[in-house]
């Protein structure tokens, strides 16, 4: 009897044995699928190298930033001596020779910082306003972990995904902290977020001291990139493309000559809107007034009647949604029967159900298309109701987008910070994302397509440059280095 027992012990562990090998083939079946001829250069580039060595990486080149038309560069009377943001910042220190952990890690951790719990705000001076747009951002983040876990989870080891969620309170100096803890105290390898422009560029410069990978989906700010931080990325169009896009429907379609802007105090109005207002300047056509007001105010009678007292032929609003309907109601109250152009959170069920039927005809600027065919975006829509009871929206998705290629590069990359930082950095193709495909330029910013989103008939309709025949300025395909001072012509020089 004990020699039978023995015998099917030994019988069990031998089948656990080939189960588990089985299983180990089919993860690295996986896990190859994940890798392209691009893909596998890098990795046998970054894998070669020691602690003081940088890998030869190809870096890309663009000859334009950030798809500027030369009539709206800035300094456009200028030859610069050197163009910045052209070229990936390389990172050149040792921590693709660092050991990974040994068989003790059980799960693979990767952070998420939000705002998903509203407390006080240096940009209110009160609560936060943005934890809405934080906690549809975390959903969409855990449906990737989850989705993963689902499939195999790290594939090199066959453990899970674990998602470390921390609350980005939007006091100056607290996602520091958190960044520092994820860093150290409780270690993640990529951190996804914020939404807050100003927390951000805290929270990049923390992530620069610990060497880790963050990954925006939610903060549109167009600085977020342009800090010269090897550690950041972002999968979200930004207010400079949405900017460009409506300036140009603005003055080179419609003839606008009169805008007057309104916006919100703090970095999100600030800094949204400056493209708008840089290119009207630039275009010969500056804005009449920009009136500024506090986040969370429920009076703007003032700043609208300064407004109206300009005269415009259009307003344009930089804001949240709930303020957006505010200036929005305030006008038509006031008699003023302008267009009103406004930014991508007011594409929200918040905005409409406030502004009544004075939304009819707004037109925002938006980072994708969520009207798409796309059997992708489809599944994912269903899946996401199914798992929420919910439609995702912009947030959701942008973090279902962003979570995905950071556990594509961990995947890849391995347990290294630096190399889940190359995966990325160096990536060639667009990722193919539910928002749409995802292009990284020199920044490692998305410089995917954008479109303006227009209210009609009790519902959103999103419509691209080339649908609305948007004309755009001249392009120039030379750096401004390498070309003459053709900065002022819209037109390729003859």
């Amino acid at each position: 009897m004990r020699r039978l027992s023995h015998l099917l012990v030994g019988l069990f562990a031998a089948a656990a044995l080939l189960l588990s090998a089985d299983d180990a083939a089919e993860r690295m079946k996986k896990l190859e699928k994940l890798i392209d001829p691009d893909t596998a250069e890098v990795l046998k580039r970054i894998n070669a190298v020691d602690a003081y060595t940088v890998p030869d990486l190809k870096l890309k080149r663009e000859e334009n930033f950030a798809k500027t038309a030369s009539d709206i560069e800035p300094y456009s009377g200028v030859k610069p001596y050197k163009e910045h943001f052209l070229i990936p910042i390389e990172y050149a220190g040792p921590g693709r020779a660092l050991p990974e952990p040994g068989a003790e890690l059980k799960t693979v951790k990767i952070g998420f910082i939000g705002p998903i719990q509203n407390l006080p705000s240096v940009a209110t001076g009160g609560m936060g306003h943005e934890a809405s747009l934080g906690r549809m951002m975390l959903k969409g983040a855990q449906m990737a972990i989850d989705e993963t876990n689902e499939g195999g989870g790290y594939l090199r080891r066959g453990i899970p995904f674990e998602l470390k969620v921390v609350n980005d309170n939007g006091l100056w100096g607290s996602s520091g902290n958190e960044i520092t803890n994820m860093a150290y105290k409780d270690p993640v390898w990529a951190i996804l977020g914020t939404i807050d422009g100003a927390n951000s560029h805290i929270a990049i410069r923390v992530a620069l001291k610990a060497e880790m990978l963050m990954m925006n989906s939610g903060d549109t700010d167009p600085t977020f990139t342009e800090t010269n931080i090897p550690w950041t990325a972002r999968c979200i169009g930004d207010d400079r493309q949405m900017g460009y896009l409506m300036a140009d429907y603005l003055f080179r379609k419609m003839g606008y000559k009169r805008v007057a802007l309104i916006r919100s105090s703090n970095r999100f109005g600030r800094f949204g809107i400056r493209e708008v207002r840089d290119t009207a300047r630039r275009l010969g056509r500056p804005v009449l007034i920009e009136m500024a007001y506090k986040v969370g105010a429920e009076d703007l009678s003032m700043q609208v009647e300064r407004l109206q007292a300009t005269n415009p032929d259009a307003v344009v609003h930089w804001g949240d949604a709930r303020e957006s309907a505010v200036v929005l109601n305030t006008m038509r109250k006031l008699g003023m029967k302008q267009p009103y152009f406004t930014n991508d959170r007011t594409v929200s069920e918040e905005f409409t159900k406030l502004a009544g039927e004075n939304a009819e005809g707004v037109i925002s600027a938006y980072p994708w298309d969520p009207s798409r065919k796309d059997p992708k975006l489809d599944a994912f829509r269903e899946r996401f109701r199914k798992k929420f009871g919910e439609e995702p929206e912009t947030y959701a998705a942008h973090g279902y987008d962003g979570m995905n290629m950071l556990i594509w590069a961990t995947q890849v990359g391995g347990l290294n910070k630096a190399k889940i930082r190359d995966l990325i950095a160096y990536r060639t193709k667009p990722w193919p994302g539910v928002t749409g495909d995802i292009p990284l330029s020199s920044t490692l910013d998305d410089l995917g397509e954008v479109f303006l989103a227009k209210f009609e008939n009790g519902k959103w309709g999103f419509h691209s440059r080339e649908e609305w025949q948007i004309p755009s300025g001249y392009i120039p395909p030379r750096s401004r280095v390498a070309r003459g001072l053709e900065s002022a012509a819209s037109e390729p020089p003859k």
